[in-house]
């Protein structure tokens, strides 16, 4: 996950916190679904979709599960913003909040 990495089974994630969804990544190939979403990976969007992937785009190529406990939620989120991300998240300990309904 460094800045200019390469991508591998899925994107290089060095700067994800607060990018637009399914967009850029070196010419990653995203899923339809995912790209469908469109918006930025703010707090809670990147919440809910390490919450449930499926859930959040159903089409998507992830395989991974996803994180049911919130605090893990957030440390995740605090970690990716701290590799280029460009969040001001709430302070440790705070809850993240739901992302808008569409």
């Amino acid at each position: 996950m460094n800045a200019g990495g390469a991508n591998g089974i899925g994107p290089n994630l060095n700067g994800i916190a607060g990018d637009k969804v399914a967009e850029g990544r070196g010419g990653f190939a995203f899923s339809d679904d995912l790209k469908a979403k469109g918006g930025t990976w703010d707090a809670a969007t990147l919440d809910a979709w390490l919450k449930a992937p499926k859930a959040f785009a159903a089409g998507t190529k992830m395989t991974f599960a996803g994180l049911a406990d919130q605090q893990e939620r957030a440390n995740v989120i605090a970690y990716l913003n701290s590799q280029g991300g460009k969040l001001t998240l709430p302070a440790a300990g705070a809850a993240v909040a739901e992302p808008a309904k569409k």
